[in-house]
């Protein structure tokens, strides 16, 4: 690996960029992940600042390349944007994201220059993760295919309820370094017995329990309309929608709680408030269920819109969803581009930012963490709920997609979700793929893709909190920060 890595170099980490796609869902082949930053990270090792700017750029390239080339399908087929202008923006999102692995590569060149075995194992893994969170958060942030949610069924998820999904990421870089240095034979003696400890580490850390039940299990149901993207707004479909989504409910019997997906209402809630609502309730209450549904929701009083989530079966209660999708739920910058780029987002009707402190809302009796599609990424997020919500309800829309890798993608992080929380998550999409997932992060149930499918089962909803709930990313960022401020200044490496 390392003398054909020093031999192609820019060719190499291209590829290996593209094929560390493959650790991530649908494939799943997560050794393909340390495979490819160990190849990445020994082409570092004998690059100069400026090969490592182009070097990461390629690899960024490779890996962005392949991974998110689904925004075009989004763009494009669903968005209606021409192909030229929709092919320009998914080539720049392409181009700004493997910015991160390129001016990290330059940096790390920089602080630790040398080829030590402390550089490989101590700058290059803390390196990766912080320019990980930094990809998280800047420009509302855009964390998508994180390098430790490729790990979710490998022994290194273990750490995912201590350190979250960047501390699994961590251990992922730190593999990869591990492997180089034995590879290039860098104190192989330590580098084995820390590799080793690693996973083993990960093995025993799954096997905590950092929660426990709350209260009896429920009886679920999460319905997947499969209403296409051309039909669903669609005002002469609307009828039809309303009719299949409450047929395919009221077929459950003896359930608690029915989850609907994002928009399962593709109408304005001051649109049905008054009829098919009532309607719902009327039924609902009669079988003592609490339904979950999305339904975008417009304030007339401030002329706000909002993607909304309600609970019908009781009280009504609504989340506003709070992270919007730039481009597709907004325009940012709207007051200095006015309708310049309205062809690239929702055109004069851009959805406002639900409210920091929302109150959590309840179902079947215990209280839910809502996220709304693009939430579910962002895990410092979802543990704002936490240790309050006893269970994690997502709802999306990934027709947006298509028959694309973003579906599978986003579950693999909605999973990653269930496992850093310790809470269960019930994911209801509108085409698939709709989930059960327990606490530790298992599918216990799901639905195929691009078909009319009701996903039952039981929960358990959870108490207590793990690790990660508690501290967040800080621990991880603080020990990379210092990783990287101590290399900063020392005077020789």
């Amino acid at each position: 690996m390392i003398s054909l890595a020093q031999r192609f170099g820019g060719l190499f980490v291209l590829i290996a960029g593209a094929m560390a796609v493959t650790a991530f869902a649908p494939l799943g082949w997560f050794p393909l992940a340390i495979l490819a930053l160990a190849i990445l990270f020994n082409q570092w090792l004998v690059d100069t600042p400026r090969q490592a700017f182009r070097n990461g750029a390629l690899f960024g390239l490779g890996f962005f390349g392949a991974g998110i080339s689904w925004v075009y399908v989004s763009i494009h087929t669903y968005g209606h944007v021409p192909l030229v202008p929709a092919s320009l923006v998914a080539i720049a999102l392409i181009l700004f994201m493997a910015l991160y692995p390129a001016v990290l590569g330059y940096l790390l060149k920089r602080i630790a220059p040398g080829r030590s075995w402390l550089v490989v194992v101590a700058v290059f893994p803390a390196g990766w993760i912080l320019a990980e969170w930094l990809r998280g958060w800047l420009f509302t942030g855009f964390p998508w295919l994180t390098i430790g949610t490729s790990q979710i069924d490998s022994p290194l998820a273990g750490f995912a309820a201590l350190l979250g999904n960047y501390g699994v990421g961590w251990a992922t870089a730190l593999s990869a370094a591990l492997l180089l240095a034995l590879l290039r034979r860098l104190a192989p003696i330590p580098s084995l017995v820390l590799l080793g400890a690693l996973w083993a580490g990960g093995y025993f850390a799954d096997r905590l329990e950092w929660t426990g039940p709350r209260g009896a299990p429920l009886q679920v149901a999460l319905v997947q309309g499969n209403i296409s993207q051309e039909n669903k707004w669609a005002p002469e479909n609307l009828l039809h929608t309303l009719e299949r989504y409450s047929a395919l409910t009221f077929e459950q019997h003896d359930m608690d709680l029915i989850v609907w997906p994002e928009t399962a209402i593709p109408a304005f809630y001051h649109q049905v408030a008054d009829t098919y609502i009532p309607y719902l309730e009327t039924e609902l209450q009669a079988s003592g269920i609490t339904l979950l549904t999305g339904i975008p929701v417009l304030d007339m009083t401030e002329w706000r819109y909002y993607n909304g989530v309600m609970t019908i079966g009781g009280a009504r209660r609504f989340y506003h969803k709070q992270h919007l999708v730039p481009f597709g739920e907004y325009l940012p910058l709207r007051w200095l581009l006015g309708d310049r780029l309205d062809a690239l987002a929702v055109p004069d009707a851009d959805f406002s930012a639900g409210e920091d402190d929302q109150a959590l809302l309840s179902a079947a009796g215990v209280p839910v963490s809502s996220s709304i599609c693009f939430e579910v990424v962002f895990g410092a997020e979802i543990i704002r709920d936490l240790p309050e919500a006893a269970l994690l309800v997502n709802v999306s829309n990934d027709a947006w997609f298509g028959d694309s890798l973003a579906p599978h993608q986003h579950l693999e992080m909605a999973r990653m979700r269930a496992k850093e929380t310790g809470r269960p998550m019930l994911r209801a999409t509108n085409t698939g793929i709709s989930a059960i997932i327990d606490h530790t992060g298992r599918i216990t149930a799901r639905s195929r893709q691009f078909e009319e499918a009701v996903v039952s089962g039981a929960v358990a909803p959870r108490q207590g909190a793990t690790p990660y709930v508690r501290f967040g990313n800080l621990p991880v960022l603080a020990l990379a920060s210092l990783l990287g401020g101590w290399f900063c200044t020392r005077k020789k490496h």
